[in-house]
Order: C-alpha cells, then sequence, then structure tokens
C-alpha cells in the first residue's frame, strides 16, 4: 500500500504541526526574485486535495492546502509576478508567473460561505511547523486527472492508512462514476 504516493510530505507519514505555528512567509519555486506571501496566521483545515484546480508538486496525486483568513495574506516580495489562473473560478488562485506555484487562493465571490478566506498551500512556508492535514477532500477527482478507477481502492486505502479519511460529495462508487464520465468526456481516459 504504500506504493501508493499521496504527495511527498505525507508519504512517508503525516508529522503533526507545532502547536505555536502562527504563520509565516511562503514562497514559490523561483531561484531568482521569489514571490513571497506573508500569512499573518495559523492554518485552519489543512487537508490533501485531489481536485484538478489545485496546484501540485512534481509527481503528487493530491495538493496539500489549508484556509486562512483573506484579510491575513498579503504578497509582500515580487508580487508582480502573480497572476490569477483562472478569473471564472470560485477560488482565484494565485500563482508565480514564471515557475506556476500557487501561494494563494481568495474566495472573493459575494454570498458564498467562503468569502473572505484564502486556500494556502503549507509546503511552500519557509518555516516549519504549519498544521498537519487530517483528511482527504475530492478524492474521486484524482480520476480526472488520468487515474484508472480502478486504483481508487487502493488511494483510498493509502488515504485511511495514513489517517486522511476520504471525502466525497457522494458515496466514493458513484462519485467514481461521475468522475469517470468526465474523464472519458474530455478525453484523459479512453472511451
Amino acid at each position: 500500500m504504500s506504493e501508493v504516493k499521496i504527495h511527498p510530505l505525507v508519504d512517508d507519514g503525516v508529522m503533526p504541526g507545532a502547536a505555536d505555528f502562527a504563520g509565516g512567509a511562503l514562497r514559490c519555486l523561483c531561484v531568482e526574485r521569489p514571490v513571497e506571501v506573508q500569512v499573518s496566521s495559523p492554518v485552519a483545515h489543512a487537508h490533501v486535495c485531489g481536485c484538478t484546480k489545485c496546484w501540485k508538486p512534481e509527481g503528487a496525486l493530491f495538493a496539500l492546502v489549508a484556509i486562512v483568513p483573506s484579510d491575513r495574506v498579503q504578497a509582500t516580495h515580487n508580487a508582480d509576478k502573480l497572476r490569477v489562473v483562472d478569473p471564472a473560478a470560485l477560488i482565484e488562485r494565485h500563482a508565480c508567473a514564471d515557475c506556476g506555484v500557487h501561494l494563494y487562493g481568495a474566495v472573493e465571490k459575494p454570498s458564498h460561505p467562503f468569502t473572505g478566506l484564502s486556500f494556502v498551500h503549507p509546503e511552500r512556508f519557509v518555516q516549519p511547523g504549519a498544521a498537519a492535514p487530517t483528511f482527504a477532500a475530492f478524492v474521486s477527482s484524482v480520476i480526472e486527472q488520468g487515474v484508472h478507477p480502478e486504483r481508487m481502492g487502493g488511494i483510498r486505502a493509502r488515504l485511511r492508512a495514513l489517517r486522511l479519511p476520504p471525502y466525497d460529495c457522494l458515496n466514493p462508487p458513484l462519485m467514481d462514476y461521475i468522475a469517470t464520465f468526465m474523464a472519458k468526456t474530455n478525453g484523459v481516459l479512453p472511451v
């Protein structure tokens, strides 16, 4: 089961965060002129996410994300390099135009339950100690990335072994069916 790779920061076991972690600087991958975003808040609801919109490091099936108040997020270095990946999306993911790393994603839609919150990628913190992920979200969506539906049982078992309970909107077989349909419609999987 350990051959199923989820994300580099959880594949060898989920390490606990530091109780006194109060935020820090997120940094993109650029060596020259890296973008830095200051987060002046602890993170909440840390989880691994299988959706197709979240940024994932090379080789990862899942992203690592957490939530912070948007008013506690501020670009502090090389903000001119930040671009919104998809202005029509609910989460306005701000990524470095050079390396592609998503640093934060604000929800600005009026009357949405997440308005005023931003999604961040805790592995991009320069300082260690952000809260560890406690669950997996949008697990079936990895099918839309090209993962064969037959692998889903092993992926869910690996998540449970890591103590990251997998969640979807419906029961797993129905979500796999919907995601498989979408993957075939979009040409990611053969018909």
